[in-house]
């Protein structure tokens, strides 16, 4: 099974969403957004910028 972003909405009333891997684990969360459509935003940086990001220890 693959990955999936979760949408959702917080207790806050905040947008928010969360990256599980196919088995079902959190394996990324978004900050808190306004709106729907910037959660929606942040959903897709994440997919463009994510294939290039460099592993860096800190």
């Amino acid at each position: 099974m693959a990955g999936k972003f979760e949408l959702y909405n917080d207790k806050a009333g905040k947008w928010r969403f969360r990256l599980k891997a196919g088995n079902g684990q959190v394996i990324a969360v978004g900050e808190a957004y306004e709106s729907k459509a910037a959660a929606q935003n942040g959903i897709e940086s994440v997919k463009k910028n994510a294939p290039d990001a460099t592993v860096v220890e800190v």
